[in-house]
C-alpha cells in the first residue's frame, strides 16, 4: 500500500512538472504560408472548318507570407513571384508573366491599430523583354532593367494579417537599368540609376466573396516631389481564387499599373486558368 501511495505521488508530481514546462513553452512568433500555383492551357486544332492556331501556355506562380509577431513588434515580409510562357504554332515562344516583387513592413505598434512603420520593396523581373509589335522584334526590359527600390517611414494601419494601409511620406525610390536602357524608365541618358523622394500608399485587403471563393488587393500610389508633381504611379493588383478541392483551383488576376516612366499608356495584364495549386498553411516555428 505504501509503494502505490508513493508511486502515486511521484506521477503526480511528474505530472505536475511537465505541466509547468508545458506552460513556459516559447509562444509562436514566425507565421509561414506558401504558395505554389501552376497553371496550364492547351488547345489544339485540326482541318477546323472556322480556323485556330494550337497553343500551349503555363504560368508557375510561387508566393510566401511571412509574418512576426512579439509583444508591440509587427514585421511582414510578402514574397510575389511568377513567370509564364505561351507557344504559339506560327509565332513561336513567348513570354506571358515575369515578376519578382518583395515586400517588407516593420510595425511597432503605439495603439491598438497603429504603428510606427517602415516599408521596403524591392521589384523587377527575371528574364529579357520584347515588344512582338514590331519586326524585328525590340528588347524593351531585362533582369534588373529596370529593378525598383521603394524605402522609407511611415505610420501602418493594421486590423489583421488580411488588412491594412500604410501611409509614408518621405519615402526614397531607386530605378536601376544597365547600360543598353541608359536613357528610359525615368532614367537620365548616360546614367544607370534615378533618384526620387515622394508620398506613398500601399494596401492589402483579402476576405472571402463566398465560400470556397477568396479576393485579394493590392494596390501601391506613389508620387514624387522632385518631378512631376501631382503625377501618381498607380499599380492595383487584383487576384480571385476558386477552390475546387485541396489541390485544384481557378485562378484569376487583374494588373493595372500607369507609370509614365516606363509607359505613356496604361499598362493592363489578365490572366485565368485553372491548375494545380499546393499551399503551406501557415506553418509555425519557434524561436
Amino acid at each position: 500500500m505504501k509503494k502505490t501511495v508513493l508511486l502515486f505521488f511521484i506521477l503526480l508530481s511528474f505530472s505536475v512538472s511537465s505541466q509547468k514546462k508545458n506552460d513556459t513553452l516559447p509562444k509562436p512568433k514566425w507565421k509561414i504560408h506558401g504558395r505554389f500555383a501552376f497553371i496550364f492551357n492547351q488547345s489544339s486544332f485540326s482541318n477546323w472548318a472556322s480556323g485556330g492556331e494550337n497553343t500551349v501556355a503555363g504560368n508557375i506562380n510561387i508566393n510566401y507570407d511571412f509574418n512576426y509577431k512579439k509583444n508591440n513588434v509587427n514585421w511582414d515580409t510578402r514574397l510575389i513571384s511568377g513567370y509564364g510562357l505561351s507557344h504559339l504554332s506560327e509565332n513561336g515562344l513567348r513570354k506571358t508573366d515575369d515578376r519578382f516583387e518583395l515586400n517588407s513592413l516593420f510595425g511597432y505598434k503605439t495603439s491598438t491599430y497603429w504603428f510606427f512603420s517602415f516599408i521596403a520593396n524591392f521589384r523587377t523581373q527575371y528574364t529579357e523583354g520584347f515588344d512582338y509589335r514590331k519586326d524585328p522584334k525590340v528588347s524593351v526590359s531585362n533582369f534588373f532593367s529596370p529593378a525598383y527600390l521603394t524605402f522609407g517611414p511611415g505610420m501602418l494601419w493594421k486590423k489583421s494579417d488580411n488588412l491594412n494601409v500604410n501611409i509614408a511620406p518621405a519615402t526614397a525610390r531607386y530605378t536601376l537599368v544597365n547600360d543598353f536602357f541608359s536613357g528610359k524608365f525615368g532614367v537620365e541618358e548616360g546614367k544607370n540609376t534615378a533618384f526620387s523622394l515622394g508620398f506613398n500608399l500601399s494596401s492589402y485587403y483579402k476576405f472571402s466573396l463566398m465560400e470556397n471563393i477568396e479576393m485579394e488587393n493590392i494596390l501601391t500610389l506613389y508620387t514624387d516631389y522632385l518631378a512631376n508633381v501631382g503625377n501618381v504611379d498607380t499599380d492595383y493588383q487584383t487576384n480571385i481564387r476558386f477552390k475546387v478541392n485541396d489541390h485544384i483551383k481557378m485562378h484569376m488576376t487583374f494588373h493595372a499599373i500607369f507609370d509614365d516612366d516606363s509607359s505613356s499608356h496604361l499598362q493592363f495584364r489578365q490572366l485565368f486558368g485553372m491548375g494545380l495549386n499546393y499551399s503551406f498553411h501557415e506553418k509555425v516555428t519557434y524561436q
